[in-house]
Formats: structure tokens, sequence, C-alpha cells
């Protein structure tokens, strides 16, 4: 029998948690709702070293997708009234709570791998599949990219019964929110030459306008813009108008 907390799902029912394949699969429902989900995201910054500082200048460099972490439960001889599916599941499952653990009917791998399964490259788009996953207000599109299973009870002929999937997802930015512009032109900034870089080149990647490069020029003291050499720090002032 079960051991532990009773899942929430028994005292609060809430609608399942659904992982839809936007690449041309089936949606399902999971067994059980997680009892909670976390979302985390990063913030990449860079930094250069000047001459005569005290310390580094950080620049920001770019934001970091959004991830989503639940643990999802697997059990294949405890289901109670709450477990998710079809029919044919929550009747195989509820047949399957009465048996013993030399009687399960019921690999729970076989359930498990529709999760751990959304990671294999799909040869339609050469990659794993874009997903959707719908948990009441959480709405999330991004990839599996990162599920750990751990196997925690087994039947009489060595089969879990028993699973918890520990599932990070990483969100498709373009489509969950709209990006902001790469480049802002208001502040000072600093960049690293790049080999055969030049002052206009410079300036239309950080402008837009490659004609802007005398800007560029007088704020670093430079009288000749093809004398750059691959390495060199270059403020990139604002824009005054």
């Amino acid at each position: 029998m079960h051991v532990g907390l009773p899942n929430s799902n028994i005292i609060q029912k809430l609608d399942k948690m659904e992982i839809e394949n936007l690449d041309g699969g089936k949606p399902f429902t999971v067994l059980y709702n997680p009892q909670s989900y976390s979302q985390s995201r990063n913030v990449h910054y860079g930094s250069t070293n000047m001459l005569g500082s005290n310390g580094p200048v950080v620049q920001f460099q770019n934001g970091g997708a959004e991830q989503v972490h639940f643990d999802l439960f697997f059990d294949s001889l405890y289901a109670g009234p709450e477990v998710g599916g079809g029919i044919g599941d929550k009747g195989a499952f509820t047949v399957n709570m009465m048996m013993t653990d030399s009687t399960n009917k019921i690999d729970i791998r076989d359930y498990t791998k529709k999760v751990y399964g959304l990671m294999e490259v799909q040869k339609n788009v050469h990659r794993p599949p874009l997903l959707k996953v719908k948990w009441g207000s959480l709405q999330f599109i991004g990839f599996l990219a990162q599920c750990a299973q751990h196997f925690t009870r087994f039947d009489a002929k060595g089969q879990p019964v028993r699973a918890i999937l520990s599932c990070t997802f990483v969100e498709c930015p373009e489509l969950n929110r709209p990006s902001p512009a790469m480049q802002s032109p208001d502040t000072t900034k600093y960049r690293v030459s790049r080999t055969g870089d030049s002052l206009w080149a410079i300036a239309d990647r950080e402008y837009g306008e490659c004609e802007r490069w005398r800007e560029i020029a007088r704020a670093n003291d430079i009288d000749n813009p093809r004398m750059l050499s691959t390495g060199d720090t270059i403020a990139v002032p604002a824009l005054k108008d």
C-alpha cells in the first residue's frame, strides 16, 4: 500500500495536467497531478577588464530561457479515484489496485515512457517535439530538457510498480512572450573586436546604422578606423539623438 502523505488530488479535485505534442502527437493526461511546480530563469552577464580600473565592466548579454520543474508520481498498485488517463487506464488501475506484488499486471514503465520519450528526436522535425503543458493557470510552451526516472518499488517479478519522474521543461521564448530588441542604443556598452572587425561593422551591429562609426571612433580616440586589432575593447557610446 501507499505510504506517506495523501495525494492532494484526493482532497482538491483539480483538472489533470495535460501534455500536448505540438509537432503531431496526441495529448495525454498525467496519472497524478504534481504536488507543486517551480519556475526559474537566469540572466547572463559578461565582464570586460579595463586597464587601470578597480574591477571589470559588467555588461548585460542576454536573458535566459524560463524553466518549469515538477515531479510526477506513478503507482500501479495504489490507484485511488483521482488517477488520470482514459477509461481503459482507470479501469486497469482500479483492478490492479486489488492485486498483490506477485499478481501485479501493470509495468509502470509503460506509463512513464510517455513522458520520458518526449526527449527523443522526431523524424519529421529532426529534434525533440515542441510541447504545451497545461495545468490550471499554467500554460507553458517549450521542450522537455531533462527527465530523471526514479523507480522506488518493484513487484515479485522485478517490474517497477512505483516511480517519480523529475521533469524540467525549457521554454520556447518566441512562443511564450515577445522578445525585446537585441540591442539598446541608449546606454554605453563595451565590445571586444573580432577577427576582421571594423568600426562600421560594429556600428551596424549596435546601432543598425554603419555610418555612425565616427561616434565610436571619437569615443575611443581612434584616428584610423582600419587600425582595429582582434581583442581590442571598444566603447560603444549611447546615441544622443
